[in-house]
């Protein structure tokens, strides 16, 4: 069966439409997954203005990927200020200091607040002084402003049960404190300069962030813990809340919309190191391989401590 001209002129004008629609399905197929990536993932394509938020949890390590990740936020045009939520009893000393300098270095490009939830106490708090204004709940547990080392004797254990040690070493101070040497008044008091050499740093950041008499950031830096209502009265913190409060701030001072969206943006782990993490856990080597990684000077509160 032949068919005529008009028959297959009107076949080639519908194939021509199927053909367009079938495109813009593909485009708006696209779009739909680019929107989808917009809103699940900081390296979306599509990017418009927002609010970053960042997430400091658990005990605090000298972390480059966390730095990292800092540092690409202030490098993204569209993170328009920044909301630090903390909710660590600290960690190691060097942790501390390098997420305070990192914060530090973010908050000279972009509005940084600091959000301390449950807990943001010693390196937690050295940290959040990077940020321009520090909020917390009133029931949050900061402050506890002090460096600590740890160790222990165990000479009287050794010889009770026959074990005699035997350390060469090139100086009295070497490998000092060890456990099966007797810890002497002169290694006390080279390990309390070391000490007192790192706190008086931290009393310098917290009196100069602060804005506070030394002599009165000093009396602040005993140790001790304090809720969120009394940091306030201390001046440790600017105020009381969370999120909202933080986008107060930003909008009232800073000139932020109050309506951007708040983003998380996140490290992104590969593959071998969450298998590497759950192989530890399996065997139960978290909490000893976190205790190697705070072996030294550290600024944390365990009122738990053994």
């Amino acid at each position: 069966m032949s068919l005529n001209a008009d028959t297959l002129l009107d076949r080639a004008r519908l194939k021509q439409q199927l053909n367009c629609w079938r495109a813009v399905a593909i485009v708006i197929a696209l779009l739909a997954v680019l929107m989808t990536f917009e809103k699940f993932s900081q390296y979306s394509p599509i990017k418009s203005d927002y609010i970053a938020r960042i997430t400091i949890d658990g005990i605090i390590t000298d972390d480059p990927k966390l730095s990292k990740l800092i540092e690409e936020t202030r490098e993204d045009a569209h993170a328009k200020a920044v909301i630090v939520w903390l909710d660590t009893p600290g960690g190691s000393a060097v942790g501390g200091q390098q997420l305070y300098l990192d914060l530090l270095k973010l908050s000279r490009t972009k509005p940084t607040v600091a959000v301390m939830r449950s807990m943001a106490a010693s390196a937690g708090y050295m940290a959040a002084l990077g940020a321009d204004h520090l909020i917390a709940r009133e029931g949050s547990i900061t402050g506890s402003i002090g460096v600590i080392m740890e160790a222990f004797e165990a000479t009287e254990l050794a010889q009770k049960i026959g074990i005699k040690p035997i350390t060469i070493k090139s100086g009295p101070y070497k490998a000092s404190p060890n456990p099966l040497e007797k810890f002497t008044k002169d290694q006390d008091v080279v390990m309390q300069g070391i000490i007192k050499d790192f706190f008086n740093w931290f009393v310098d950041i917290v009196a100069e962030r602060r804005k506070l008499p030394h002599d009165v950031a000093e009396i602040l830096a005993d140790g001790r813990i304090y809720t969120g209502r009394q940091a306030l009265e201390a001046k440790l913190i600017d105020g009381l809340g969370g999120d909202d409060e933080a986008k107060d701030w930003l909008s009232s001072t800073r000139k932020i919309s109050h309506g951007l969206t708040i983003k998380d943006v996140k490290i992104q782990e590969d593959s071998s190191s969450f298998f590497e993490d759950f192989t530890q856990m399996a065997h139960g080597k978290m909490g000893l391989h976190l205790l190697q990684r705070l072996d030294g000077l550290n600024a944390i509160w365990q009122p738990d401590a053994l």
